[in-house]
């Protein structure tokens, strides 16, 4: 059984991040990538990223360093997710991720950025969209590196790019799901009614055990949160 649904970016950045955008198809991205036509002019700071910075506890210097940068680039910048995030003429390019092991810079379409310094990073196992560069010191935070992907994502918007997931959009269902969904309609109901991202995490939850009656019995854990119309992380 098939399960098809225009999955967003946000199924690609988890339940975070929600960029927009019309999408495009591969032939056409892949025809349409673009290099680099930044602004030039800094932007002005914003008073809430002044905040966010000054009670950084770690990775303060490097997230100095990345802000110049992207403010540099002629971005706006604001507080969202509780985190700066940078964007232009409205559209969010990328976000500034201060994690426990490093300080990432996360572009919202990196995977339609070319890689030319080899430095982009995946998400995660359910990312389909956005990629990060990861820095654990400022030394790292090279500013004609950060500035070369940071234009490139400025152009992609000004192209009006976005990536195709047409190729993602079908989920293989477990056949164990596939049984239990047709027995129990309640719950097959709440299923397709989660969102894209919801679903494919919990798909991928099941279908990672390699016994089937431990399929069976991670889904019926999961029946509760389902019902609810949570997501495997949600509270």
């Amino acid at each position: 059984m098939r399960v098809t649904s225009g999955l967003s970016p946000a199924a690609d950045m988890g339940a975070e991040y929600e960029p927009e955008a019309e999408t495009v198809g591969h032939e056409c991205l892949a025809a349409r990538r673009v290099g680099s036509d930044p602004p030039t002019a800094m932007t002005t700071p914003n008073p809430k990223v002044d905040a966010f910075v000054s009670r950084a506890k770690t990775w303060r210097g490097e997230i100095q360093k990345l802000r110049s940068i992207l403010l540099e680039c002629g971005l706006d910048e604001d507080l969202k997710w509780g985190k700066p995030c940078f964007s232009f003429e409205g559209k969010n390019v990328a976000i500034i991720q201060p994690f426990k092991e490093h300080c990432s810079l996360m572009f919202f379409k990196g995977a339609l950025l070319k890689d030319t310094h080899g430095l982009l990073r995946s998400q995660g196992e359910n990312t389909q969209s956005a990629l990060r560069l990861q820095f654990t010191s400022e030394a790292q935070v090279k500013k004609a590196v950060v500035k070369s992907y940071a234009q490139q994502a400025i152009a992609v918007e000004k192209a009006g790019l976005s990536v195709d997931f047409r190729a993602k959009r079908e989920l293989e269902l477990p056949q164990e799901l596939t049984q239990i969904l047709q027995k129990d309609r309640k719950l097959a109901k709440a299923f397709h009614a989660l969102t894209p991202g919801r679903q494919r995490g919990y798909v991928l939850h099941f279908a990672g055990a390699k016994q089937s009656q431990t399929r069976i019995a991670r889904i019926e854990k999961c029946i509760p949160k389902i019902l609810a119309g949570l997501g495997m992380h949600d509270d």
